[in-house]
C-alpha cells in the first residue's frame, strides 16, 4: 500500500489533464478512314439554235500518281453506316472502361493485402487485349506476395513477367529476393543474388545487400554478414545507415555488445552513414530491454551530443525501460519533459505506463492511467488490454479480467495470440481450469495461432493439480501442430 501511495504521488503530477499539442500486350487495331467523295459537275451550256454546235465533253480530274488511286465513283458513295462506327467505338470505350474498373479493383486488393484475390484479378486483366502490365504493377504484386509469405507465388509471377518479354531490373530482382528473405529462405535468396550478379543490367545494389544482411542477422548467421560486407567492399558499395542499423539491432539482440559498439563507432567516424534517430532508438531499446539503465542513459547523452534529436518513440523507449525497472520517478519525469517540449503522448506512451503498473499488480494506478488515456481521446489497442488483463490477474481481481475481455469485444479490439495467452494465464492463476479450456477452445475455433507460451501456461496449470492425462493430450496436439507447420513449409 505504501508503494502504491508513493507511486500515485510521483506519477499523478504528469497525468494531470492538459491539452495535447496538435502538432498485356495490346493488339493492333485499324483506324477507320473517312472518305470524302469529290464530284465534278459541269452544267451543260444552254442549248443554242445552231445544230452544228456540240456541248463540250466533261472535264476529268487528273490525280497524281499514288494520290487517290483505284477508287471508282460507286465505291466513293458506299460509306460505312455511321451507326456501325458508333457501335464499334462504344465497344472499344466500354472495354477500356472495364479494364479501368478492374485495374482499380486490383489496386484495392493490393492495398488490403488480399494476395490471392489480387492474383485472380490480375489474371483477368492479362486476358484483355487492351491491358499491358507494367513494371510498377509487377513490383507491387511481388512486394505483396513477399509480405504475405508467398515466395513461390512471387517466383511464378516473376517467371511469367519474363515470359511476356518485360525486361527485369535490379529493383524487381530485389523484390523477389526480399520475398524469400521474409520467409527465412536464406539459401534461395543467395541463389537469386548470384543470378543478379550474372546479369549486367541487374547488378545488386545497397538495398539488395541490406535485405540479405537483415535475414542473416535475424537467423544469427553473422559469418554470412561479414562475407556480405566484404563483397560490398569489393564492389565499391558503401553500407548506408539503414544497413548499419540492421546489423546493430542483430548484434544487440544476440548480446554481442562489443560488436555492436564496434559498428556504432564506425558510424560515428564515417562520413557516408552517420547515425540517426533510428540508430539512437535501436541502441536505447536494446540496452534498456536488457535492464542496463546506466548504459542507456550514457548512450542517450552521447547521441544528443552528436546532434541526434529525440522523437516521441525515443521518449516512449525511455519510459518503458524505466517502468520495467520500477523507476517511476524517472518515468514520470520523462512524461513531464514530453509535455514541456510539446511531444504528444501516444498510445505507446500510455501502454508503457499501464504495463509498468500491471507488472506489479498496481490496479489503482493502472486504472487511473487507462481512464486518463480514454479521457484524452487516445485509442486503446491489443497491447493495452493485454496489460490490463495481466495487471488485474496479478492483483487477484479476476472479475475485472472478465470485464476487460468484454470491453475489448465492445471496442472491437483485434484478438491475437498474445491476447488469448494473457486470458489463459489469468484463468490459470485463478485456478479456473474449466474457463481456461473454454478460452483455449475459442482460440482454436477463431483460428488464432497457438505458440509455446500457450502450451507452457496450460501444462503448468495442469501439473499443479496432477492432471497428467491433460498434459499428455496437449503434448500430442503440439507435436501434430509442429508436423503440420513443417509440411506447410
Amino acid at each position: 500500500m505504501a508503494l502504491a501511495a508513493s507511486l500515485s504521488l510521483s506519477f499523478s503530477s504528469s497525468l494531470l489533464a492538459s491539452p495535447l499539442p496538435q502538432p498485356a500486350i495490346s493488339k493492333p487495331h485499324h483506324n477507320l478512314s473517312t472518305f470524302r467523295a469529290f464530284r465534278c459537275a459541269f452544267a451543260p451550256p444552254p442549248p443554242t439554235n445552231t445544230p452544228s454546235t456540240l456541248p463540250p465533253p466533261p472535264k476529268k480530274k487528273h490525280w497524281k500518281q499514288g494520290e487517290f488511286p483505284g477508287i471508282s465513283d460507286s465505291s466513293l458513295t458506299r460509306r460505312p453506316p455511321l451507326k456501325n462506327i458508333k457501335k464499334r467505338l462504344d465497344r472499344k470505350d466500354g472495354a477500356a472502361a472495364w479494364v479501368n474498373t478492374v485495374t482499380e479493383a486490383l489496386a484495392d486488393r493490393i492495398h488490403k493485402k488480399h494476395w490471392l484475390e489480387a492474383l485472380q484479378v490480375f489474371e483477368m486483366l492479362r486476358e484483355q487485349p487492351y491491358y499491358q502490365p507494367k513494371e510498377g504493377t509487377y513490383m507491387k504484386l511481388l512486394v505483396l506476395l513477399g509480405r504475405s509469405g508467398q515466395p513461390q507465388q512471387a517466383r511464378h509471377l516473376f517467371d511469367l513477367m519474363l515470359e511476356e518479354g518485360l525486361e527485369p531490373t535490379s529493383e524487381l530482382y530485389t523484390a523477389l529476393l526480399a520475398a524469400y528473405c521474409r520467409s527465412d529462405l536464406v539459401d534461395e535468396a543467395f541463389a537469386i543474388l548470384n543470378q543478379m550478379k550474372a546479369l549486367p543490367r541487374c547488378q545488386p545494389d545497397v538495398y539488395t545487400y541490406s535485405t540479405l544482411i537483415k535475414v542473416c542477422v535475424d537467423a544469427c548467421r553473422f559469418e554470412l554478414v561479414e562475407s556480405l560486407y566484404d563483397e560490398m567492399k569489393q564492389r565499391d558499395i558503401t553500407p548506408n545507415t539503414v544497413t548499419q542499423n540492421i546489423v546493430l539491432s542483430g548484434y544487440g539482440k544476440a548480446g554481442k555488445f562489443d560488436m555492436m559498439e564496434r559498428v556504432l563507432s564506425e558510424m560515428l567516424e564515417s562520413t557516408a552513414c552517420k547515425p540517426d534517430v533510428w540508430t539512437m532508438n535501436t541502441i536505447l531499446s536494446l540496452v534498456g530491454y536488457k535492464g542496463h539503465i546506466d548504459m542507456m542513459e550514457k548512450w542517450y547523452e552521447k547521441f544528443r551530443n552528436f546532434g541526434v534529436e529525440p522523437e516521441t518513440r525515443t521518449f516512449n523507449i525511455l519510459i518503458g525501460a524505466y517502468g520495467k525497472q520500477r523507476l517511476y520517478d524517472k518515468m514520470s519525469s520523462v512524461m513531464e519533459y514530453m509535455r514541456k517540449l510539446a511531444f504528444p503522448w501516444t498510445t505507446a506512451t500510455y501502454n508503457n505506463v499501464i504495463e509498468a503498473f500491471a507488472d506489479v499488480g498496481d490496479a489503482k494506478n493502472m486504472e487511473y492511467t487507462f481512464d486518463q488515456m480514454r479521457a484524452e481521446g487516445m485509442k486503446a489497442d491489443t497491447k493495452t488490454f493485454c496489460c490490463l488483463i495481466r495487471g488485474y490477474a496479478n492483483a487477484g481481481l479476476f472479475h475485472k479480467v472478465v470485464g476487460s475481455v468484454q470491453l475489448a469485444g465492445k471496442l472491437e479490439i483485434p484478438e491475437n495470440t498474445s491476447f488469448y495467452n494473457e486470458v489463459i494465464a489469468a484463468c490459470a492463476k485463478a485456478d479456473d481450469l474449466l474457463e481456461m479450456e473454454r478460452v483455449y477452445k475459442r482460440m482454436k475455433d477463431k483460428l488464432i495461432r497457438t505458440d509455446s507460451t500457450t502450451f507452457s501456461t496450460m501444462v503448468e496449470a495442469y501439473r499443479k493439480v496432477g492432471m497428467t492425462d491433460k498434459i499428455f493430450d496437449l503434448e500430442q496436439e503440439q507435436k501434430i501442430m509442429v508436423a503440420d507447420d513443417s509440411n506447410d513449409e
